[in-house]
């Protein structure tokens, strides 16, 4: 289900606010880049999506028990679990026996370009295959509302390619993807683009 933002607009109480009048619907299966000048909003945007801060303007219409799932800047893992195994919980959480949720694991990672590191250990992974790791990660959680926060910020250009190739494909996960950035090719990878910076 889509979610919809209506006039939302937020602010600080002394009367400065960081954007207001955003109207947009997210569509399922689309990836919206989010971009705006540091300061913007984009950070607090991503928390009014998964409805962890009210706006103080507007509203927000999301379905009921569309679950978000919060993918960061800085990729966490448990260093001497293997990159297998990080995909595999969230299916066997979901009710897969342990080797069904290997072989779907095994489908995601192929699809991020991982496959050949599943039996690697977390803290072997470069900064790149962590952060694509993540959103495999993601994709497996199957959240109706995917927020992504600055994914290629800290990777140099090459690896941030690899990245971004991800970023486009995440539409096929058939969530709501929103990706915060101010990387111009994690932008082209979206399907379309929110720019804070007309909004303030």
């Amino acid at each position: 289900m889509p979610v919809t933002l209506a006039g939302v607009g937020h602010g600080w109480t002394v009367g400065t606010d960081l954007f207001r009048g955003v109207d947009r619907t997210f569509e399922e299966g689309t990836v919206t880049g989010l971009v705006g000048p540091s300061g913007s909003g984009k950070s607090t945007l991503l928390a009014i999506l998964a409805g962890m801060v009210e706006p103080t303007h507007g509203t927000v219409r999301r379905p009921d028990r569309c679950r978000a799932l919060w993918v960061f800047q800085n990729p966490h893992g448990v260093a001497r679990r293997r990159v297998l195994d990080h995909v595999a919980l969230p299916f066997v959480a979901r009710g897969d026996d342990r080797r069904s949720a290997d072989v779907r694991s095994l489908a995601v990672l192929e699809r991020v370009g991982l496959g050949n590191r599943a039996h690697a250990r977390f803290s072997e992974l470069s900064g790149g295959e962590a952060q694509r790791l993540m959103l495999a990660r993601g994709i497996a959680s199957a959240p109706g509302l995917m927020l992504v926060d600055e994914p290629t910020a800290q990777l140099d250009r090459v690896t941030a390619a690899d990245v971004n190739r991800v970023i486009g494909a995440l539409a096929d996960s058939g969530a709501v993807v929103v990706v915060a950035t101010h990387d111009d090719d994690t932008r082209v990878a979206c399907d379309t683009v929110l720019d804070l910076g007309h909004h303030r």
